[in-house]
């Protein structure tokens, strides 16, 4: 489904916004049609009706707004031992293996194995997860740091600040992922105890 159809905006809106547009045109149907048209025209409506089901379910199931913030805001008060830990409760609790990185090593903190292949992991670096402002450096040397040790991909977490434009740039063109805003949120909460 493409980001910005009409049916992923409605999955993305509150879910009684369907539920408006539903009977808006079964409204519609009944005050312009013949009477014995209005039950098929009415159909028409029955595909958004469908969608306001599928949001109200998701939105019943996703954490409340006061509990994200409060995990954003125990990750952000965390000593980095312990947000390291954090994270790598999340991923083991998605199925994957992580190593802590050797003390020397700069540009990244942790490797993730995906599955628990051994062959197919990423590199993390999360160090930085308390910065003001995210820019290319420490991008740069992440990005070479996967590269040497042949990892499949990099992210860079970001809990705090804001990412500079020229590294979002960086980011994009060599794959690097940023793991911010609603994956962070998400990852954080599988992670807490």
């Amino acid at each position: 489904m493409a980001p910005n159809s009409g049916f992923a905006v409605l999955l993305r809106s509150p879910w009684w916004v369907s539920f408006l547009i539903a009977a808006a045109i079964v409204l519609a149907c009944a005050a312009l049609l013949p009477a014995h048209l209005v039950p098929f025209a009415a159909a028409g409506a029955l595909p958004i009706f469908v969608i306001g089901c599928v949001a109200a379910w998701r939105q019943a199931r996703a954490p409340s707004r006061a509990r994200v913030q409060a995990a954003r805001a125990a990750a952000a008060a965390m000593p980095w031992r312990d947000f390291a830990a954090l994270l790598t409760r999340a991923w083991v609790a998605e199925g994957h293996a992580v190593q802590p990185l050797p003390a020397g090593t700069q540009a990244a903190d942790l490797r993730v194995v995906r599955g628990g292949s051994g062959h197919d992991f990423i590199v993390v670096a999360a160090r930085r997860y308390k910065a003001a402002t995210h820019g290319v450096e420490p991008l740069r040397a992440l990005h070479a740091l996967a590269q040497q040790q042949g990892a499949q991909a990099a992210t860079y977490v970001v809990l705090q600040g804001s990412v500079s434009e020229a590294a979002r740039q960086f980011a994009a063109g060599h794959g690097i992922a940023l793991l911010e805003g609603p994956a962070l949120e998400a990852l954080l909460l599988k992670g807490q105890p």
